[in-house]
């Protein structure tokens, strides 16, 4: 058996053997380890986000939606990722200065990682697997509750912005 095998096999037992989110690690944008057990208590979007992407818009909605609702324990993770159509090339410094520049973000943004494919990071592994498929394309939103549940999936047409973005946010807050 070779490596490429035996990894085939340990990960979806990994995956599976997850029970929540916060049991998963990325890396912030200034390279910094960030345990998502951090934010245990706390709601939280996490999207794949990409500067060069139809939906980038979103961004405003997205720092909008956590302006509304941080102080009542909202979190949003901005996911850098480059699977569709090149759309986020950056580096890590360029995403955060472009986030700042373009967009005034101030929400949790998180080093660029692969959501899909063969070199998916673990985190999307798990948000996939308990939703339905793999993303499809750039700003998929996973809305996670206090306790690291998965509880909504939104595809890239629904806005930060949107009537039922905000009734599944607030149902998640218990607002």
């Amino acid at each position: 058996m070779n490596l490429r095998s035996t990894v085939a096999i340990l990960i979806p037992a990994a995956l599976m053997a997850a029970s929540s989110v916060h049991e998963f690690s990325l890396t912030t944008i200034d390279g910094k380890p960030a345990p998502l057990s951090a934010y245990k208590g706390k709601t939280v979007l996490l999207v794949n986000v990409a500067s060069k992407c139809g939906y980038t818009k979103q961004y405003t909605g997205l720092q909008a939606l956590y302006e509304k609702y941080k102080d009542k324990g909202l979190v949003i993770v901005g996911v850098p990722a480059n699977n569709f159509g090149g759309q986020e090339p950056g580096t890590n410094e360029e995403i955060a200065t472009f986030c700042s520049r373009n967009y005034n973000v101030t929400f949790p943004m998180m080093s660029k990682v692969s959501v899909k494919g063969d070199d998916m990071v673990p985190l999307y592994g798990y948000l996939t697997q308990n939703t339905g498929g793999d993303v499809k394309w750039n700003f998929t939103k996973f809305l996670v509750d206090k306790d690291g549940k998965i509880v909504n999936r939104f595809e890239s047409k629904v806005t930060p912005e949107s009537p039922e973005m905000a009734a599944a946010v607030e149902k998640a807050l218990g607002i």
